[in-house]
């Protein structure tokens, strides 16, 4: 028995993960402040992980076994890699730069799909996200962009593995009926481990130092930006492709200046105004353009997990509880 999630659904979700990871930024680079870069990504996945940890002994989720733990585990590795090299890189540039390099995922995720599928995305498709790289330069230069550093380099590694991981996400994991609450434990939990070995001897220290806005900081990262965000990353790639939910995550630095703005006091003038409204354009184009490819080639824009009789109430349900 199979239950098509709406497409808004999906949709407002993924573009939930983008308003929390683009809040991340500025929190991110707080946290790295008070407590070093190793430390603070060991600190976010530990949090994450014990939080998640506990819903799924709650919930008594089953976790994944042979080729789904391989899978999750392995997946674990490239969202350790993606987090650690943007937190690195964010805390060597200045968020400018990183705002703008991060979206070259937006670049990277329908090359590497079209490549596993074998089947290229219309032209059209890349000039839609194309203007949208435009839009984030507009969005997210302000005075222009200076000389690139080592920061600006670790930047443009994160978005290439980050579309490594959305694309594999997409495609390892769809058609499983493993739960999503689960693998992403399970994910966490390798990304915890592999964290905690970089940090070594300076995480505890750097633990019992922290301020008491440094452990905001923390629990914003840990709960909001790594649980919620990749269970529903990998929840909605499973109904949708690894393309469109870049796109839509892919605003994510819209949300960025707008939480510097609001909450940092920062400014943007007729520019930042011009790029959002092109990121948000490209957005719908783009999403309207690999709709109908997918529609002409025959396959199912949205694509529901197949689950067992006695499963299907509780894995069908609305937002990031349902067990899918």
């Amino acid at each position: 028995m199979t239950r098509r999630t709406p497409e808004f659904v999906v949709d407002v979700l993924l573009v939930a993960v983008a308003a929390v990871w683009g809040a991340s930024f500025l929190t991110a680079k707080e946290l790295t402040t008070d407590m070093g870069v190793a430390p603070a990504v060991a600190l976010r996945f530990i949090v994450a992980a014990i939080a998640l940890g506990v819903i799924c002994a709650v919930k008594r989720e089953r976790m994944p076994r042979g080729r789904g733990l391989a899978i999750a585990a392995l997946l674990g590795c490239s969202q350790s890699a993606v987090i650690g090299l943007e937190t690195a890189g964010v805390h060597l540039t200045s968020a400018t730069n990183a705002g703008l390099l991060i979206s070259l995922a937006l670049i990277f995720t329908p090359v590497l799909e079209s490549l596993a599928a074998r089947s290229w995305l219309p032209r059209s498709y890349f000039v839609a996200a194309a203007v949208s790289v435009v839009g984030v330069a507009l969005l997210v230069s302000g005075g222009g962009l200076r000389t690139p550093t080592v920061g600006d380099a670790l930047v443009v590694a994160a978005a290439a593995v980050r579309a490594v991981h959305v694309t594999a996400s997409a495609r390892l994991s769809r058609g499983r009926s493993d739960s999503t609450l689960a693998v992403v434990l399970v994910q966490l939990v390798v990304c915890a481990a592999t964290s905690c070995a970089v940090a070594g001897a300076d995480l505890p220290p750097a633990v019992a130092g922290l301020s008491a806005s440094g452990w905001v900081d923390a629990l914003f990262l840990g709960l909001l930006c790594s649980v919620f965000a990749f269970v529903v990353q990998l929840w909605a790639v499973r109904r949708t492709s690894a393309t469109r939910a870049s796109i839509l995550m892919g605003t994510e630095p819209v949300w960025a200046v707008l939480v510097g703005v609001l909450i940092g006091g920062e400014a943007i003038g007729a520019a930042g105004f011009a790029g959002a409204a092109l990121i948000i354009a490209a957005g719908y184009a783009g999403q309207a353009i690999e709709r109908r490819h997918r529609r002409a080639a025959g396959e199912d824009v949205l694509q529901p997990v197949p689950v067992r009789r006695d499963e299907s109430r509780v894995r069908n349900g609305p937002g990031v509880r349902s067990r899918v």
